[in-house]
């Protein structure tokens, strides 16, 4: 815990909680899984402290959140219990009275700022917005506090930021702006939704930065949903963790993380990869892919050649993959990672340079030769929803490329249910659809795909940033079996460290489209050469508690959690 997050704890616990919750009963809708999204929920939060809400996907914890400003789903509805903010009963109120309490009394940050900030609005109106609903300040005013705002968060030329849209700013620096927005009218209680949970690490630190620096001058309360107990060990005063709707540990930062009490609390602490990477594997000098001085660049044009971009996104990139090994690609984001993985498997085309496997180089292929050779490179990408035709059934999206490659339907469909049982899903499951499956069972069906046209090397794009840390190590150790049992060669993009760390036999660090440095991750990891991969490492979150949990683990290894559904409703 940090010296600012320790003095917070202590100013905040002088008074009365700022928000109490007691005894908050959530019902779903008729035909969910289980009948309470939240059961029996006792929790506290004063001024200037930071509480935390950990638990996986299902838990409870973005319902909690949703209950506590009012915006729950339809069907989802408050059946028993209180929610008391600065002693008004929040459950009383009616909408218009709600209204005047969200934003400027409790503001949220939300998980993905893409999708919750207004594709079609400049970042300066949307923000603007605030003021012009809740006060009656002029325009330019309202201009002078929208740019005070971004200054304040650290976002680079706040009036060009204020004039950008959504898509135009980097991920972190929309981030920025919606904690920008959430902070506008000063609330005294933040609510803050997995903000950091897509960013790379070093933007994750300046985030958990950003947050803990205005929570201690402002002295606002901060309840911070994560399920990265990385980020709970940087910024966490107190903890409380939920699992299926149930609050089933709750205490000070350092008690929590140093001697959980419950099960579930040391089986997610767990499963937190340790950036000490494992012994290193033999590993030949056969080459299964080799990447030769690889280029692409970015343009878009304006008006008669006025405001045209360049962007370098791969800069004379080299690379060489063993057989049988994986080869982690790290960066932030920008770096050029994901860039490099499409253009490996030509869904976009290099500028120049050459792509080989074997004696065929997929860079100069035209379409038709590249629909034989991509048979031996598939992809799994990062968001497993987003990449799943969600009108098809998982069975013939992973029969669709073998039968694309002449395969007879039926025989594909068979081979369909044989790839759902060696990834670890039920083959009957084959006639579900995508949303029918969790997060974790559809980066499965992905893996599936994938290995439907038995390709020789797999190109995996951040498989397991959006997953929880028990699924992720569960998706980690079925990669690393079937790579095994496969003989396959992987490419692994990631901004994850400690991801990489466990998995690969050797690290690529990518900077501005460069190959920074490469090597052993063994090597990469415990003596950094580069002062990029340097900087990459000190802003892990939570690193020294991660590897201090690491090496009592190994000690005293946990399994990981049950299944849901081996799990009674409480």
């Amino acid at each position: 815990m940090s010296a600012g997050s320790a003095s917070g704890a202590a100013a905040g616990a002088g008074g009365a909680p700022l928000l109490r919750v007691r005894g908050l009963d959530v019902a779903l809708p008729p035909g969910a899984d289980r009948k309470h999204a939240i059961r029996g929920l006792d929790l506290e939060l004063s001024a200037n402290e930071i509480l935390c809400v950990v638990g996986e996907s299902g838990s409870g914890k973005s319902m909690t959140a949703s209950a506590l400003i009012r915006l729950l789903p339809t069907g989802v509805k408050v059946v028993a219990g209180g929610i008391e903010f600065d002693g008004r009963d929040l459950l009383a109120l009616d909408e218009a009275q709600m209204r005047e309490v969200r934003g400027a009394e409790i503001a949220m940050v939300f998980q993905e700022p893409m999708t919750a900030l207004n594709p079609l609005r400049t970042v300066g109106d949307l923000i603007g917005e605030m003021f012009r609903i809740h006060t009656d300040l002029d325009a330019s005013a309202i201009e002078r506090k929208v740019l005070a705002l971004l200054a304040e968060v650290r976002i680079p030329d706040p009036a060009a930021s204020a004039r950008a849209y959504p898509h135009e700013l980097s991920g972190g620096q929309r981030q920025r702006a919606m904690i920008a927005m959430a902070l506008a009218l000063e609330p005294r209680m933040l609510i803050a939704d997995e903000p950091t949970t897509a960013l790379d690490v070093t933007t994750q630190a300046q985030i958990l930065a950003l947050i803990r620096d205005l929570q201690r001058r402002k002295g606002t309360a901060v309840l911070f949903i994560t399920h990265d107990f990385g980020v709970v060990a940087e910024i966490a005063d107190r903890v409380a963790v939920m699992q299926h709707g149930v609050l089933v540990e709750q205490g000070p930062v350092r008690e929590v993380l140093e001697s959980p009490r419950h099960p579930y609390t040391r089986q997610l602490i767990a499963a937190v990869p340790p950036l000490a990477p494992p012994p290193a594997r033999a590993v030949g000098d056969a080459p299964a892919l080799v990447v030769e001085n690889l280029t692409k660049t970015y343009r878009t044009g304006g008006f008669l050649g006025r405001g045209a971009r360049e962007t370098r996104a791969l800069d004379d990139v080299s690379l060489m993959l063993p057989k049988g090994s994986t080869l982690g690609v790290v960066g932030e984001s920008g770096s050029g990672k994901s860039t490099l993985a499409r253009c490996i498997v030509r869904l976009l085309d290099p500028d120049a340079g050459r792509i080989r496997i074997g004696d065929a180089d997929l860079a100069s292929m035209s379409r038709r030769e590249l629909r034989s050779a991509t048979q031996r490179v598939q992809m799994v990408f990062q968001d497993p929803f987003a990449s799943l035709n969600p009108r098809r059934r998982a069975g013939d999206l992973v029969a669709q490329g073998p039968v694309a490659h002449g395969v007879p339907r039926a025989r594909a469909l068979a081979k369909a249910r044989e790839l759902f049982e060696l990834v670890g899903l039920d083959p009957n499951a084959v006639d579900r659809y995508p949303h029918e499956f969790s997060g974790g069972q559809r980066q499965r069906i992905g893996l599936a795909r994938a290995l439907a046209l038995e390709p020789e090397i797999l190109v995996a794009d951040e498989p397991v940033s959006a997953l929880d840390v028990s699924v992720q190590a569960q998706v980690l150790k079925l990669l690393a079996d079937l790579k095994s049992r496969l003989g396959l060669s992987m490419i692994f993009v990631t901004h994850d460290l400690r991801v990489a760390a466990q998995i690969c036999d050797r690290v690529a660090v990518m900077q501005y489209g460069r190959v920074v440095e490469t090597g052993p991750a063994a090597e990469v990891f415990t003596e950094p050469r580069h002062e990029y991969t340097r900087a990459l490492i000190d802003a892990i979150p939570g690193r020294h508690w991660s590897e201090r949990v690491a090496a009592e683990a190994a000690l005293a290894p946990q399994t990981l959690p049950p299944p849901k559904e081996a799990i009674d409703e409480r």
